[in-house]
């Protein structure tokens, strides 16, 4: 049973390693830690209790993190999220196409720093609650293929009237944030189109274990 008297914090990775030395770490810094596998079990956990930060990964199997972060955004705007991942240039600066409120390079890095930022969204929290809920958060859309004329096309579902419809798209893959009108209502669809194979992470090293610090590799 999670303490309410603790700051919940949720860790998403499909790694069973990076789970378990995120959680204690932050367990060791005073916070009720929860794990999920993956984007559709995080989902899972949210039905039972909703955190204070969610720290997720970015390249999962089943659902990405990039699809997760997007689901997030637009359901439960109050919560802030830590995305991390090893396929980007350590920075301070979250990733293009990347929802999230901050970011975590894998490998490299003193958990102190992940500690930090985890402290600085908590105390920004209410602020940042009410900036994501002024700007409705882009749906991350996968491709859907090509139509009979080999042209390739997106589903777009729009978030107000919850219609859909077709959009023809370029063939290259973008971190851009789009948007197009609803075809049914006024409302303005903002999208991303399904980027993610395009986001490589570094090969895992055979024998080792996953690390969020400097004292063993990252994967």
């Amino acid at each position: 049973m999670s303490d309410p008297s603790k700051r919940q914090i949720l860790v998403v990775d499909d790694e069973p390693s990076i789970r378990e030395i995120l959680a204690r770490v932050l367990t060791s810094a005073g916070y009720d830690v929860v794990t999920a596998e993956d984007g559709f079990s995080a989902l899972l956990q949210l039905r039972r209790s909703l955190p204070h930060v969610i720290i997720s990964d970015l390249n999962m199997p089943q659902m990405s993190g990039f699809e997760f972060l997007s689901v997030i955004r637009r359901r439960f705007p109050q919560i802030s999220v830590i995305a991390m991942s090893g396929a980007y240039q350590a920075s301070d600066d979250v990733p293009d196409g990347v929802i999230a409120d901050a970011f975590y390079p894998k490998g490299g890095d003193h958990p102190q720093t992940l500690l930090s930022v985890v402290a600085d969204l908590l105390g920004t929290s209410a602020a940042q609650a009410i900036a994501h809920r002024k700007q409705s958060a882009p749906v991350w859309i996968p491709r859907n293929g090509k139509d009979s004329n080999g042209v390739p096309y997106i589903v777009v579902t729009c978030t107000e009237c919850l219609r859909s419809f077709p959009l023809n798209v370029a063939e290259e893959a973008s971190a851009e944030v789009l948007e197009t009108p609803c075809l049914f209502c006024p409302s303005k669809v903002r999208y991303i189109i399904d980027f993610s194979l395009s986001v490589a992470s570094p090969p895992k090293a055979v024998g080792k274990t996953a690390s969020v610090g400097g004292t063993e590799p990252a994967v």
